[in-house]
Parts: structure tokens; C-alpha cells; sequence
């Protein structure tokens, strides 16, 4: 798979309900640096697979807006927001985060990513951002 196809695909996907997603886009040595509004992460695959499955446990959707899709050689950087239907509230969605990552990929797969992310919020002008010029 293209290095593009695969992060795209991976975000977009159900990797959060299906475990075999992660297996599909996730090289087994993944590694992810993550910059959160809750402090720096670095995860390991059983890390990113484990926290996918807590993810299955909130949300009944999980859904990426992707914005910006690049790519250089095996080096593809996205940005988008994440929208969430909660198990609670199942029938409104809302943003949950915006993100950026950079990931290098090999074998077809997500090896190594550099991702930062911000809590969403709904001001006009962030929402806007995301629409075609």
C-alpha cells in the first residue's frame, strides 16, 4: 500500500472497533510520539492497539474530517479533526481534537509518527479552516 493510502486509510478507518484494522495499517514496530493537551506520549503497537480498544469503549463513531494529506517518498503528513458520537449521546456528533501527524512508513505500514493534537472547540473560523479555498 502507498505510504498516503495507508495513513489516510488508517485514520478514516474503524481501528478503534476492530482490532485487525490496527494489525492491517500498523507496522509491528510502530512507535508514536504524541504531543496532547494532557502531556507528551510515546507509544508503543500494543500501546496504540490497547488504547484503540478503550476508544471502542466511549464512542459509538469515532469519525476523522481530514483536511491536508502529504506526502514525500515514505514521509506523509495529515491534519484533521476527530468527530465523536459517545455511547451516551449517540445521536449528536461533536469535534473532539484536532490533530497533526508525520509519519514515516515502511513495508506499506505506519512505522514511525509525530503526532500533535488540541482539544476542538467550535469557533467558526476553526471549522472553517477545514473547507476547500
Amino acid at each position: 500500500m502507498e505510504p498516503k493510502d495507508c495513513v489516510a486509510k488508517f485514520y478514516s478507518s474503524d481501528f478503534y472497533k476492530n482490532p485487525d484494522t490496527v494489525k492491517e495499517y500498523l507496522h509491528p514496530e510502530a512507535q508514536l510520539f504524541w504531543n496532547s493537551s494532557a502531556g507528551f506520549h510515546k507509544l508503543t503497537y500494543s500501546e496504540i492497539a490497547g488504547m484503540s480498544k478503550e476508544l471502542s469503549q466511549s464512542f459509538e463513531q469515532l469519525r476523522a474530517d481530514i483536511s491536508h494529506l502529504l506526502s514525500d517518498g515514505n514521509m506523509v503528513t495529515i491534519r484533521f479533526t476527530y468527530y465523536v458520537r459517545t455511547v451516551e449521546n449517540p445521536d449528536e456528533e461533536l469535534p473532539m481534537a484536532h490533530f497533526i501527524a508525520i509519519w514515516e512508513c515502511r513495508d506499506g505500514k505506519m512505522l514511525k509518527g509525530h503526532q500533535i493534537s488540541q482539544q476542538a472547540d467550535d469557533s467558526p473560523e476553526n471549522l472553517d479552516s477545514f473547507l476547500p479555498i
